[in-house]
């Protein structure tokens, strides 16, 4: 009784880790897939997050055999250079995501940004739906080591004497699902609420641009690098979420103070009319 009491307050703790780390990935699935043709949209997220999720409790199986080769370092950057460190597979991966992830909000960004006409915006050629789909999968991964290693941390079996006796495998594996469930349920709606309301778009990009500086702070961080010897540390998830806090209230005062001003323009267009 003890010990279904004990998983399933791991399961639980599980279940909230991932729709905690998951926020950021779902972000990034309903702005991508809106890259994907209109019609295919839906199917283009629900497939890409079950195949994601598939692949994730294969990297499960893979991190459990392969978590200590993964943080030996490969590569050891030589000392007395501008920039010192070590990198192994894990924080390479992360390096890696945390640089797509920027590439890709700097190039919405940008597109955004850009002089276009409102035809050339509204004709603006999708990207295949199997090339969105492979993205997203990729990114997923991604996104899944943190979890994942988080998740072994969590589900990790301990003996009477504190030693390390394997993980509770089938409570990671059902956690993940869940995760995967509450993924397809909220995809749609997050990217609905996008579109209409546009503006939380621009914000989404700028959120999933802090992402990619959150994963390359942590990648770095993972290999120990330090910049002209200034050690670089990971941004915690408590600044993550604060800044996002942030980014939020600017916003909704930004559209306030904006209707506000318009507003007090057409009152004065009125008192001048009259």
């Amino acid at each position: 009784m003890a010990e279904l009491l004990n998983s399933l307050i791991t399961l639980g703790l599980l279940v909230l880790l991932q729709a905690v780390l998951g926020f950021d990935n779902l972000l990034y699935i309903s702005l991508e897939s809106q890259r994907a043709p209109e019609a295919d949209q839906s199917r283009v997220r629900k497939l890409g997050i079950t195949i994601a999720v598939g692949l994730r409790v294969v990297l499960l199986f893979i991190l459990i055999h392969l978590v200590e080769l993964l943080q030996d370092p490969f590569l050891e950057l030589p000392e007395g250079g501008w920039i010192e460190g070590s990198i192994n597979f894990h924080s390479l991966i992360v390096l890696f995501g945390g640089a797509f992830i920027l590439y890709t909000a700097t190039k919405e960004i940008a597109h955004m940004m850009s002089l276009e006409d409102e035809e050339n915006a509204v004709d603006r050629k999708p990207s295949s739906s199997k090339k969105v789909i492979g993205l997203i999968v990729f990114m997923n991964v991604i996104f899944s080591f943190d979890s994942i290693l988080s998740a072994m941390a969590l589900a990790s079996k301990k003996g009477a004497d504190g030693s390390h006796e394997g993980y509770q495998l089938g409570v990671m594996i059902t956690a993940i699902l869940i995760g995967g469930a509450i993924m397809v349920l909220l995809a749609d709606r997050v990217t609905e609420f996008l579109r209409r309301n546009r503006m939380y778009e621009v914000l989404g990009l700028f959120v999933l641009f802090v992402v990619g500086i959150m994963l390359l702070t942590e990648g770095a961080h993972l290999a120990h690098l330090t910049i002209f010897g200034n050690e670089i540390h990971a941004m915690t998830k408590t600044t993550f979420y604060f800044v996002i806090g942030v980014l939020l209230l600017t916003d909704i005062v930004q559209g306030r103070y904006h209707k506000k001003l318009s507003a007090e323009k057409i009152r004065k267009e009125k008192t001048c009319d009259s």
